[in-house]
């Protein structure tokens, strides 16, 4: 325990009685957690719990709902169904961003690849992506990147065979919600992770100057008590 003699040794008894000082709203609490559910797409739940707490949610549920369906479409493949339910939720969202419409062609174009439609692929390549990409050196790069797919037989062992992953979908889907919750003027990422990293963040900074109870599952917040260690 030498190097840690230098350090403050803060009691579990202390810690928990500095963290009673602490106030904290309810009402804050439970805006956290809608806020939580709502960006995070749970509807059913954000209902719930608004009944339960009455805490109301900053944007209408129902557009949850079709938000959700957007993202759904997109990590199932179905690209152009997600892109014509993002214009029926918002035309402006696609017209205002075209990094994410070509991104979402782009997504069409590794589907077509993925179901063996090469002709097609290529067609809808040179007529969609490709006069985009003369205007933009990275969805040139990308486009480059997805075409090069169709060079090998086996895409599992190829070079850029991680386009045919489901994460590339799910990285899709997840650049569409962020956009639509965007143009709700609703933030794109839920505060609650951002918070939890801020804890972690502090924790980290606070082990340098003292021993004290830290919490290292983040799922139950148990202090560990630092005379047990």
């Amino acid at each position: 325990m030498a190097q840690g003699s230098s350090k403050k040794v803060i009691t579990k008894e202390d810690w928990e009685k500095r963290l009673n000082d602490v106030k904290i709203k309810k009402e804050d609490m439970n805006k956290l957690v809608m806020n939580f559910l709502v960006t995070e797409g749970f509807v059913d739940a954000a209902e719930k719990f608004r009944k339960e707490s009455g805490t109301e949610p900053d944007i209408d549920l129902s557009t949850i709902t079709d938000r959700m369906a957007v993202k759904k479409a997109v990590q199932c493949g179905n690209v152009e169904d997600a892109i014509e339910k993002v214009n029926d939720l918002n035309p402006e969202i696609l017209d205002t961003n075209p990094q994410l419409f070509f991104h979402l062609q782009q997504q069409r174009l590794i589907e077509l690849i993925r179901n063996g439609k090469v002709e097609e692929a290529l067609e809808f390549a040179q007529e969609e992506l490709a006069p985009r990409g003369e205007e933009n050196q990275s969805f040139l790069e990308e486009l480059e990147r997805t075409v090069a797919l169709l060079a090998f037989e086996d895409v599992s062992n190829c070079p850029v065979g991680d386009l045919l992953d489901m994460s590339q979908r799910l990285k899709t889907a997840s650049e569409v919600n962020a956009a639509i919750l965007t143009s709700q003027s609703h933030e794109k990422d839920p505060k609650l992770p951002s918070l939890l990293k801020m804890l972690v963040w502090a924790q980290n900074q606070l082990d340098e100057k003292a021993i004290y109870p830290r919490i290292k599952d983040l799922s139950t917040a148990k202090l560990e008590d630092p005379s047990a260690s």
